[in-house]
């Protein structure tokens, strides 16, 4: 195929500000087919960028055999109830992150994969960033050591998105902060140090901003559509420890409303030649080493952008390559059931209040 033919499966905030622009821009992709349950939505999208069909039900979209693959955008309790679906039509699938909402989900998932001998990727957009894909070169190439600890969060001030919609509605979304949040730097951090394979986690949850007004110090919140009588069942905060198998640590922490002095996404990593940080709240990427008995800081620098858009380009780029050209894929399946694994633990540990084995 000349082209890869894909279907866009909801129309949300993340379609708008990431995926549609991303497809557009790549010369290898054409987007033949919007779906969204609420159908002026997918209209709405479609008059902008200049495609012709729309649908409500995505099972009328797959029907489509000019179609070759599907980026599913919807509510996370829906990504492995369509991808199961799209991969027994033959599809290749992309999917918006968390891979799902639990382990059952996310192993139906996989097996329905392994059975189509199609592509499959889930938005991991953080690998893709240059800063990242620094560090992670810098790493293969021994400049940080063995990596035996590290810590990685994303805290918010105020940000809860959606409040009252399908964000906050745990039968919808699967959880708070930890699901929408943990994904990105609980999957870098592990990534950077080599994808070790998670073998128990301890955590504790909490839910304190539910009755509270939203501030306006946060774009987050506009992601979602809120309501002010809806559900709030989930967590604004949440915090654990992950041991790996190769005796590593991880310390996490994620939040949509916290009192901090201002947001933060990063990842540290200890290291026994060199540490590293990578921060979003102004320090970038820091190298922490030493060079003839004296202590030295490395700050590289990077080209600037939208950073948000470019490493969700570069990702679903990747997936183009991949599907077209035979790739060498970056994410690997199996990576998301472990993803999956944990945040539920973390969560039957909050319950429990013990650590849960993986």
């Amino acid at each position: 195929m000349s082209k890869l033919r894909i279907g866009i499966i909801g129309c949300g905030g993340i379609v708008r500000f990431a995926h549609m622009v991303s497809d557009k821009a790549n010369p290898d992709v054409e987007v033949v087919a919007l779906c969204d349950i609420i159908r002026e939505k997918a209209e709405k999208m479609a008059a902008q960028h200049g495609i012709k069909d729309v649908y409500e039900n995505y099972q009328d979209l797959l029907k489509r055999e000019d179609i070759d693959a599907v980026d599913i955008c919807t509510p996370n309790f829906l990504h492995s109830v369509i991808a199961v679906d799209a991969f027994r039509a033959g599809k290749h699938v992309f999917c918006e992150k968390p891979d799902a909402v639990s382990v059952e989900e996310v192993l139906k998932m996989n097996r329905a994969w392994k059975e189509s001998g199609k592509v499959f990727m889930v938005m991991r957009n953080n690998r893709f960033r240059p800063d990242t894909r620094f560090l992670k070169k810098i790493i293969q190439e021994g400049g940080l050591g063995e990596i035996y600890a590290g810590r990685c969060g994303w805290i918010r001030r105020r940000g809860i998105p959606g409040k009252g919609g399908w964000f906050t509605t745990k039968a919808q979304s699967g959880g708070g902060p930890l699901i929408d949040l943990g994904v990105h730097m609980i999957d870098l951090a592990i990534w950077l140090m080599g994808n070790p394979r998670p073998v128990s986690v301890t955590g504790s949850t909490y839910c304190k901003f539910a009755g509270v007004p939203e501030s306006s110090d946060s774009v987050h919140s506009q992601f979602g559509d809120a309501k002010s009588d809806g559900t709030f069942d989930v967590e604004d905060l949440a915090m654990g420890f992950i041991k790996f198998d190769n005796g590593a640590s991880l310390a996490i922490e994620f939040s949509w409303a916290s009192n901090i002095e201002k947001e933060d996404n990063f990842v540290e990593l200890r290291g026994t030649r060199a540490g590293a940080s990578v921060h979003s709240d102004g320090k970038g990427l820091q190298i922490f080493g030493e060079t003839a008995g004296t202590l030295t800081l490395t700050t590289p620098s990077f080209p600037s952008g939208n950073a948000f858009q470019n490493a969700h380009a570069a990702n679903l780029k990747h997936f183009t390559d991949v599907v077209l050209k035979g790739a060498a894929p970056i994410f690997e399946p199996e990576q998301g059931v472990n993803m999956i694994k944990i945040l539920t633990a973390i969560y039957q540990s909050a319950e429990t209040g013990r650590e849960v084995q993986l």
